[in-house]
């Protein structure tokens, strides 16, 4: 069954074309019972505007879009990019505005995508996150005049709204709280260099260390899979000095390692105390639960698509500073024991 359009509409009606545009339209040009019978025959007919015709007649496409440049196992095993996902949701579907998502592997595609759904009036704004270092989508928002918001950015960006981060606190907050229970020999899992968040705490937790430690501490860099942090931590605890300590930089590998190394015969805590910096159901889950840092993800998304709203709307908007993720202290870290 094809959909209904505005000539079936007429046609059932026994009026023009330009007679049933007047009336879906709220125009002047009919009288006020035959704009009553049209309304009625169109919503009979399961009548839908068209989102193009929208677009051509209010300059407006009322969606956003959101790429994501991920490796496919991540999205499927990452609460954290989900929940970001229902955050932006559930603003925007409160509004009206749909959300165009798509995930890619090469940030050249992505690239391209922006600057095909800008071009093709597919998208009144953007949501980014994960910028990389040299990242060229800042300056590209800023020639084309697109209204963007940046979700956890490590620093301002002129012409485009941010929600910003704070990485060092969290990081000293870390660090402490591994000391105080006597930890000396740390180490960290990372994400990728290549992303502006990762080398920021990398900085991070090279500088609190040395001040704390005296020594700088291993770090090692994998992309984010629960595959790669299970590989590093083995690696780490392979070496001459192997760490007592781990921080990961996603829950994903902190609650991969706990199991794996478990099945191997280390004692977590008793032998490596594991902390993650992003929680989700998956740091409790685990045998032993795993320490972490809270923060509402969802509603950190909810503020950014806010931020873009308003963006599209006023053409402006200040940064928001996110609020201080809460050290969440569970059964996976404790007093060293060698």
């Amino acid at each position: 069954m094809q959909r209904p359009t505005i000539l079936d509409i007429a046609k059932a009606a026994g009026v023009s074309k330009g007679a049933v545009s007047y009336a879906l339209n709220g125009r002047p040009g009919v009288s006020t019972e035959t704009r009553a019978r049209i309304l009625g025959i169109a919503e009979q007919l399961g009548w839908i505007p068209s989102s193009a015709a929208r677009a051509l007649s209010s300059d407006r496409a009322e969606a956003v879009g959101l790429i994501a440049v991920r490796d496919p196992e991540l999205v499927a095993t990452e609460p954290y990019f989900m929940r970001m996902v229902a955050g932006v949701e559930r603003t925007l579907s409160e509004r009206g505005v749909a959300l165009l998502l798509t995930v890619v592997s090469d940030p050249a595609r992505e690239m391209d995508l922006y600057r095909r759904w800008w071009g093709g009036r597919r998208v009144d704004g953007m949501l980014l996150f994960d910028l990389r270092t040299g990242d060229p989508r800042p300056a590209w928002l800023r020639e084309s005049g697109a209204p963007a918001v940046i979700i956890g950015a490590q620093r301002a960006y002129p012409g485009i709204s941010c929600t910003r981060i704070n990485t060092r606190d969290p990081m000293t907050k870390a660090v402490d709280h591994l000391y105080e229970l006597g930890h000396r020999r740390l180490a960290r899992v990372s994400g990728p260099r290549t992303l502006e968040h990762v080398v920021r705490r990398e900085r991070s937790f090279a500088e609190v260390t040395r001040n704390l430690l005296g020594t700088a501490q291993p770090q090692v860099e994998t992309d984010y899979t629960a595959r790669a942090g299970v590989r590093a931590t083995r690696g780490l605890l392979a070496g001459p000095c192997p760490p007592t300590a781990v921080i990961y930089d996603n829950d994903v590998m902190a609650a991969a390692s706990v199991a794996a190394l478990t099945g191997d015969g280390v004692r977590i805590p008793a032998d490596l105390a594991v902390l993650a910096w992003d929680d989700s159901p998956l740091c409790e889950l685990v045998h032993p639960a795993v320490t972490a840092f809270t923060h509402d993800i969802m509603d950190e998304a909810s503020q950014a698509a806010e931020l873009l709203l308003q963006r599209i709307e006023t053409g402006a908007g200040a940064d928001r500073q996110l609020g201080p993720p809460r050290l969440t202290v569970r059964a996976s870290t404790a007093g060293v024991n060698r």
